[in-house]
């Protein structure tokens, strides 16, 4: 019972691509070796025993990263209805964004080179709102592209009848 707001009846989710959890993976990746090689050259070249704390607390975090990024695409979703568009994400803080399609001004697809090696892109969607977090990452390109011109048609039909 307590997943009702975050899964409305009869509501069919549309899950992102798995390869978004790769990208997001590298990226953790190169930032992470970089410090992880550093604290290890440090730990070799001063004579302390106490400094290979931080490469074990470094290969510890890159660990948990890796454990953790798959489950948080797995619960990255969206879902259309007539009247509004639905974004879900989060493990333990859930959040579902709901976005109607008369308060869209415009839509965006970003691919940083990353993404694009993945062949990935984001969906953002840009409302009246300024804090609005309406964007779907770890789209195949040919579906973001398709969402962002079925988004932006449904947009300005229902922004015409105003």
């Amino acid at each position: 019972m307590a997943d009702v707001p975050f899964d409305p009846a009869d509501l069919v989710w549309t899950r992102v691509s798995g390869r978004l959890a790769a990208a997001r993976l590298v990226v953790a990746a190169c930032w992470l070796a970089p410090l992880l090689i550093g604290t290890v050259v440090l730990a070799v070249l001063v004579p302390a025993p106490w400094l290979w704390a931080f490469p074990v607390a470094v290969l510890a975090l890159m660990v948990w990263v890796t454990w953790l990024v798959p489950r948080q695409v797995r619960a990255l979703g969206y879902a259309e209805r007539d009247e509004d568009l639905l974004i879900v994400r989060g493990i333990m803080f859930r959040s579902l964004v709901v976005v109607p399609y008369g308060r869209m001004q415009y839509v965006d697809v970003n691919a940083g080179p990353i993404d694009r090696s993945m062949q990935i892109a984001t969906v953002q969607l840009h409302t009246a709102a300024p804090g609005s977090q309406a964007e779907i990452s770890g789209l195949p390109p040919a579906e973001a592209a398709r969402l962002r011109d079925r988004l932006a048609s449904r947009g300005e039909a229902r922004l015409a009848g105003l």
